[in-house]
């Protein structure tokens, strides 16, 4: 579909939406003054205008001419206007249908022609109930970006591993993921968030992709944050499917596979060791940790396949515990735990709990869980376990609502 069907579609649809929402409005001001009505109506329609405008100068414009953050926070109004309108014309349309129903019901009664009329009014209490309702996403969307966003949580888990050796017990593992540098808008609270896993002292850090959204050029202000991440015994990273630019046009392939390098040189000058489908032994006390890093491979929609376990896997010898780093979790099942059981745990990030769900004591619940089985915390499959970092930055939506940005600490312990 291109750019000008589907702007032309979406706006014919969100106009329609659009003007049976109002009608809700209609029905709660009809006892108002005329003066009160009008002006409602041009305030409820110049936001209308706003967000069709915001759709054309995105598809049709030079979105880079405007600041990323003024970009997001645009966009961000135009999905939450259009979510809360779309709730809005929801209880508008049950309203139409009860009314449908009791005009056919009093017809079908031989009622007065004042009686049909009285009977086949709009409900103030559904009106009503749809504008709280309509508010809930405003509200909640809104709170999400200015509190949610940057609300890090830190995660303790302990893995149990099936024949851990007694120098490797206790040992403590921070986790990042998905950072998406191009998308931060504050930058003392992410200051805030890296010192919050340095605090926990952990001996081993990994990250597990996304260090951007796009381009290397993203971590220009941020990579002296970042290069604040240590650990006695080192930290390793990995590249998330964001990290390829797949997701933007470029000059040319060249240019591509240079911000690739331009990013992987990123990875180096704060001190993190990039797993590019490789390995790397770490021996502690005489016993050897194994850590794999492999490109981003997805089985899921169209994300790609990048890695090469086979290959990452090859020349590792002698390990007690190996671990992978691999950004997608759907790589889990879809390949660690058929091909490779000499892998105890899995790090993976990517799904980011969509930024959006319900988490408390024995529940949690996202939107996300209908794509991936694995989308936040730790899993198990026999003796393997796979753990998926609810991520430290977000994408598109510029907040967090119900799951919040994690740092994860995973500490060993024998099964």
């Amino acid at each position: 579909m291109n750019r000008l069907l589907f702007v032309a579609i979406f706006s014919i649809v969100f106009l329609l939406i659009d003007y049976y929402a109002f009608q809700a409005i209609k029905t709660l001001t009809a006892s108002s003054s005329i003066e009160l009505q009008k002006t409602i109506k041009i305030f409820y329609f110049s936001i209308t205008a706003l967000v069709i405008i915001a759709i054309v100068v995105y598809n049709f414009g030079n979105p880079d001419g405007i600041a990323k953050h003024a970009r997001t926070l645009l966009m961000s109004f135009v999905f939450i206007n259009v979510l809360a309108k779309l709730f809005l014309a929801i209880f508008v349309f049950v309203d139409d249908i009860q009314r449908v129903v009791r005009w056919i019901v009093m017809r079908l009664s031989n009622p007065k022609p004042e009686q049909i009329e009285e009977g086949i009014s709009r409900s103030e209490f559904l009106a009503t109930t749809g504008l709280v309702v309509a508010a809930a996403p405003i509200v909640s969307l809104t709170w999400g970006i200015i509190s949610g966003a940057h609300d890090y949580r830190i995660r303790r888990v302990s893995v149990p591993i099936k024949n851990l050796p007694k120098a490797l017990e206790g040992l403590r593992i921070g986790q990042l993921s998905d950072i998406h540098s191009g998308s931060f808008w504050n930058k003392t609270a992410v200051k805030g968030g890296v010192e919050m896993l340095q605090n926990e002292k952990v001996d081993l850090a990994f990250f597990t992709g996304d260090l951007v959204n796009n381009r290397a050029s993203e971590m220009q202000e941020w990579g002296s944050i970042f290069a604040k991440v240590n650990a006695p015994l080192g930290v390793y990273s990995v590249f998330g499917n964001h990290d390829y630019g797949d997701y933007v046009q470029w000059e040319s392939e060249l240019t591509k596979q240079k911000n690739l390098a331009d990013l992987a040189t990123i990875h180096k000058n704060m001190g993190w060791n990039l797993l590019i489908n490789e390995n790397k032994t770490i021996e502690i006390d005489g016993e050897k940790l194994g850590v794999i890093g492999v490109e981003n491979w997805g089985a899921k929609g169209r994300f790609p396949k990048y890695g090469k376990l086979d290959l990452a896997m090859q020349n590792l010898n002698d390990t007690a515990v190996n671990v992978l780093l691999s950004h997608d979790p759907s790589h889990w099942q879809a390949e660690v735990i058929q091909k490779y059981k000499n892998i105890d745990l899995t790090l993976s990030g990517h799904t980011h709990g969509m930024q959006f769900g319900v988490e408390i004591p024995g529940f949690k619940w996202s939107p996300v869980q209908y794509m991936y089985d694995e989308w936040a915390g730790l899993y198990q499959s026999d003796n393997q376990y796979l753990y998926v970092n609810r991520g430290f930055g977000y994408l598109g939506y510029p907040g967090r609502v119900g799951i919040l940005p994690e740092i994860s600490v995973l500490t060993l312990e024998k099964a």
